[in-house]
């Protein structure tokens, strides 16, 4: 026998209680808005005569590719951007990930953040070249969680007997 089983505590892993709520609701990812939006972005670009490369799968810290080319030799860009898009269904705050944040920070003036609002309904396109320089605030993501032994709340005991299963010998 292992030994006694003990019920530690508990725990119950729920919905965040104010999604619904206008603050939060904007930042739900919505992949229909992305798509959305995204489209409306590249419409955009190839409206203005660029030459645009999805790179969404890729995970490279921006999603599009939007290049200008030169009106003699179209192999050669007048000018290359590097498009982050954000969509939003109304409006509501914009979040970047680790990786595009870090993206934007290193390619300053060359990387656009692309946020379409009102998705849903009649979409509108902002356009912000080098977002980095804004005033981003950090969101906390919880990426471990911490068992304390001597917890105030209810301490654990552990039960240190030699095992029949290959553990360390007692003496």
């Amino acid at each position: 026998m292992i030994g006694d089983i003990q019920h530690i505590g508990s725990a119950a892993v729920l919905l965040h209680p104010d999604r619904h709520s206008p603050k939060i609701a904007g930042m739900v990812s919505d992949p229909e808005i992305e798509l959305i939006a995204v489209a409306f972005a590249i419409k955009h670009e190839e409206a203005e005569g660029r030459v645009v490369e999805s790179v969404e799968a890729d995970n490279r810290g921006f999603d599009l590719i939007s290049r200008k080319p030169h009106p003699e030799d179209p192999k050669t860009a007048l000018d290359v951007r590097f498009i982050e898009v954000k969509g939003r269904s109304e409006i509501g705050d914009i979040a970047l990930s680790s990786n595009e944040y870090k993206t934007a920070q290193r390619m300053k003036q060359d990387y656009w953040l692309y946020i379409v609002t009102h998705c849903a309904s009649n979409p509108v396109l902002n356009v912000l070249r080098d977002p980095a320089q804004l005033d981003w605030q950090p969101v906390v993501k919880i990426e471990h969680y911490k068992l304390r032994m001597d917890s105030p709340l209810q301490p654990v005991v552990l039960h240190e007997q030699p095992t029949r299963y290959g553990g360390p010998k007692q003496t």
